[in-house]
């Protein structure tokens, strides 16, 4: 969606999309303007929730059955295991997506790992196509004037122009673009807490095949996993900026990471909003 600063001021529903990789602040972001009676619309909850519900409590039931007493428990009905995700905790879906490796670290095989990869990135998908609807529910149901897209990271990786269509058509797309001090911050929070991360096949085949090279491993059951998530976390980092950038050019705006970083109102989001559109 295009327009120029002063219609984005006078839009009476605004409905924005943030784009951005993983820690830039879009969550943050969100979260200050649901205070501000913003709907937010995560798309991770909403994978989480409705696209990969059932997929997520199996690996779970997966896990229990394997304990005895659990076990006896689940085949006679007399416990239940449900999720309890919320838009401020995702790590269910984060454990579902998984890591690459050895299985007595909790890795996955390399099919199996895959697997969950494409069931993410088709519940990603779905997601986002009912973004137009959640728009229209966020105000006649919720009674939101406003509405907030909180996309994943992986946005940008998913190759749907329908995707791309949809949110260009329906919504303002705002690319929180990563200064190189936020960067470096995203590095230092990735070697603290490695986390499951979405690869595109093709980049996941050629970087897995280098990395096997550089640390001499024959089998994917010998790759320690969080030292693959740090090893593939840059090389993911700087191959998705160029997609960011194109979805940007193509369909949106860009406003730096350390610019919205100070944003803690409506009012001031408003203006830092229109001074991009300003800016064309």
């Amino acid at each position: 969606m295009r327009m120029t600063a002063s219609e984005f001021r006078r839009w009476d529903r605004k409905s924005v999309t943030l784009l951005g990789m993983s820690g830039v602040g879009k969550t943050h972001l969100s979260t200050c303007l649901r205070h501000a009676h913003w709907f937010h619309y995560s798309a991770d909850y909403r994978i989480g929730t409705r696209y990969l519900n059932e997929p997520i409590l199996d690996n779970i039931k997966r896990q229990a059955m394997q304990v005895p007493f659990l076990r006896e428990l689940l085949r006679a009905d007399s416990i239940y295991i449900s999720n309890n995700i919320t838009v401020d905790n995702l790590t269910a879906v984060l454990t579902f997506l998984g890591k690459l490796g050895m299985p007595s670290l909790g890795g996955l095989a390399l099919l199996e790992f895959k697997r969950r990869q494409k069931l993410y990135r088709d519940a990603e998908v779905a997601a986002m196509l009912d973004v137009p609807a959640f728009i229209t529910k966020a105000h006649e149901i919720y009674g939101y004037r406003h509405f907030v897209n909180d996309s994943a990271g992986s946005l940008c990786e998913l190759d749907d122009p329908d995707v791309l269509d949809v949110l260009a058509r329906d919504t303002l797309i705002v690319y929180i673009e990563a200064t190189p001090e936020y960067g470096r911050e995203l590095m230092r929070r990735a070697e603290l807490d490695p986390k499951p991360l979405y690869y595109r096949e093709p980049f996941l085949d050629a970087e897995l095949a280098v990395f096997r090279k550089e640390r001499g491993i024959a089998r994917i059951e010998d790759i320690v996993p969080d030292e693959f998530v740090l090893w593939m976390f840059p090389r993911l980092f700087q191959a998705r900026i160029p997609r960011y950038e194109a979805i940007a050019r193509d369909h949106g705006y860009t406003i730096g990471a350390d610019v919205l970083g100070s944003v803690s109102s409506e009012e001031a989001f408003v203006e830092c909003v229109a001074g991009a559109l300003d800016q064309g």
